[in-house]
Formats: C-alpha cells, sequence, structure tokens
C-alpha cells in the first residue's frame, strides 16, 4: 500500500504495530509519547506531530522508503515486551 495521505499513513502504522504484537499503550511508552497521541496517528489525524510520528515509524521499523515504495517494509524487530 503506498501511502497517499493520514489516513492510509496511520493504517499502516496500525498494521505494524499489530502484526509486531505490540499495544498501543506499550508503543506509545516505547516513544516517550502519550497513547492518546498513538491512537490518534493510526487514526489518520492529519495534525499529528512529525517528528513524534517519525518516532513512532522509527520504533516499528518502518523505512521512510515504505511510505512510497512498500516493499520496502522491513521485518518488525522483535520487541520485548514484557510477555
Amino acid at each position: 500500500m503506498q501511502v497517499q495521505n493520514a489516513q492510509e499513513f496511520g493504517k499502516l502504522i496500525r498494521d505494524v504495530r499489530k502484526a509486531s504484537n505490540v499495544t498501543q499503550k506499550e508503543l506509545a511508552a516505547a516513544c516517550g509519547t502519550g497513547i492518546r497521541f498513538i491512537r490518534e496517528l493510526e487514526k489518520g489525524k492529519p495534525s499529528c506531530e512529525l517528528d513524534k510520528a517519525l518516532l513512532v515509524t522509527t520504533m516499528l521499523g518502518i523505512k521512510l522508503e515504505a511510505l512510497v515504495f512498500p516493499e520496502a517494509l522491513i521485518p518488525p524487530k522483535e520487541k520485548n515486551t514484557g510477555k
């Protein structure tokens, strides 16, 4: 899926997070953001802060190239989620 808008970006974040078996709460803690930010990002809120959004992509192992070239998505890193 090519990311062309905030909603598609949010869907990509949500899909990779879920595939990584990471909760919104765990991702927020790992990124130093609030869970509200993660929820809004995944819902495609267009006014989310770019620096925080980029931090989320880094934590999930998403290369920026994946936003244009979906095949550039790298496999999620193993997460130590305490489970």
